[in-house]
């Protein structure tokens, strides 16, 4: 079954649209950092005629450690990801963790993302959904790809069709993470749009004891890999100094890696839509 089409801000995800990037920072860190990450991936994707939506946290809830950096707050963070929008003028992503924030989120995110740790969460979904914006569900590590259908239900009980699934990897014993390509066909069966997230799937979490290790050099083979069997979109963390990074830096993939790889993805995506 194709996918049907989403729109994200400007942005059409699905059915025969091209090939949409969501990368960002993990978390934000600074108005001047996401507005260099930003501008720098429009340019790039731009450049290969790729879609591209903006992500970033505003408060990562579910850090390993209580003194591990969550980001700016809603307040701080929502007026970045404003300035985003207006000044390199992308659809942006951002996720949430409670119901009580989802209104004032609403007016500033092009599309909300249910973390995976939270993708069981009926009233968070539903919550979600009855925004009437775009929603990303990420598959829970804990979750099968069909186990997505129950999810899907639930958002579709608000009457929002506007859904697109993200694969981050599944638990395969402690601290790792193990993807099963298979996934992405079988959740495109469901009838939305799926996104590859190829940096979580290398995630290592809490591995590192008080914070979440990871490897990125296996971000390129997976990345290619889940473009040659088929998806809508990649989803990436990126960030200028990985390894100064406040958060997922271990498993964030380097800016200067960024053109290499999608020039990479685009040509595979050419071969498998047939057109090259």
């Amino acid at each position: 079954m194709k996918p049907k089409r989403v729109k994200i801000g400007n942005v059409v995800i699905g059915q025969g649209a091209p090939l949409t990037l969501i990368a960002g920072p993990c978390v934000i860190e600074s108005q001047s950092h996401c507005l260099k990450i930003a501008q720098a991936l429009k340019d790039i994707t731009r450049e290969l005629n790729i879609s591209y939506v903006f992500k970033a946290s505003y408060d990562k809830a579910n850090r390993s450690s209580v003194s591990s950096y969550r980001g700016p707050g809603m307040t701080k963070g929502l007026a970045i990801l404003s300035k985003i929008k207006e000044k390199v003028d992308v659809p942006v992503l951002t996720d949430i963790h409670c119901k009580e924030e989802l209104s004032q989120v609403a007016r500033v995110a092009d599309i909300i993302q249910i973390p995976a740790f939270l993708s069981r969460q009926t009233d968070l979904i539903i919550a979600a959904a009855a925004t009437g914006k775009p929603i990303n569900i990420k598959k829970g590590q804990f979750l099968a790809p069909w186990d997505m259908k129950n999810v899907i239900e639930k958002a579709e009980t608000t009457g929002n069709k506007n859904i697109t699934l993200t694969e981050r990897g599944v638990s395969f014993g402690y601290n790792t993470l193990v993807t099963d390509m298979r996934s992405l066909v079988i959740m495109r069966d469901f009838g939305y749009p799926v996104i590859f997230d190829a940096t979580h799937s290398v995630q290592q979490p809490g591995g590192n004891g008080n914070c979440s290790g990871g490897d990125r050099r296996f971000v390129p083979y997976l990345s290619r890999a889940a473009i040659a069997v088929g998806c809508d979109g990649l989803f990436l963390e990126v960030h200028d100094k990985p390894e100064k990074a406040l958060c997922d830096g271990p498993n964030s993939l380097p800016l200067n890696m960024v053109k290499k790889l999608l020039k990479d993805v685009v040509n595979i995506d050419g071969i498998v839509r047939g057109q090259i």
